[in-house]
């Protein structure tokens, strides 16, 4: 039986997507992104299980996001973030010169439409009451 779906939920899962966001790549050049570009060919094995094991995580958030929104959706989820960084931007709050801070704005918007995606079927059941065709052992 699944556990309720609550707000804690979707912070799970917020926290793992922007755990392997920030793991892929972060501004502190502490990622894997850092560690296989300025390494070198040593810990060969070690690099490829990584790789594999982000590889893996990505297609299981990633596929349940496409899945679940669908393209409409992300493209909608997109465009409502870029909208709102449009509006960060007019107003001031936001500069173009600040690169960091955008790079980790930009992650965590990432982790934050990957949260969404593998919430959305819950969230969608609790506001309309339907169940997904994934749900019937519910």
């Amino acid at each position: 039986m699944a556990r309720r779906f609550d707000a804690t939920s979707f912070l799970y899962r917020w926290g793992a997507a922007l755990v392997l966001v920030l793991a892929t790549f972060n501004p502190t050049g502490w990622s894997f992104y850092h560690w296989i570009m300025n390494g070198t060919g040593e810990n060969l094995p070690v690099k490829v299980v990584a790789a594999i094991a982000l590889l893996i995580l990505y297609i299981v958030f990633l596929r349940a996001t496409w899945r679940s929104i669908g393209p409409l959706g992300v493209g909608l989820v997109l465009a409502f973030f870029g909208a709102v960084l449009w509006m960060a931007f007019y107003y001031g709050l936001l500069e173009a010169g600040q690169t960091t801070a955008l790079t980790y704005l930009g992650l965590i918007l990432i982790a934050t439409v990957m949260a969404i995606g593998m919430s959305w079927s819950h969230i969608r059941r609790r506001l309309s009451g339907q169940y997904d065709m994934d749900d019937v052992d519910e």
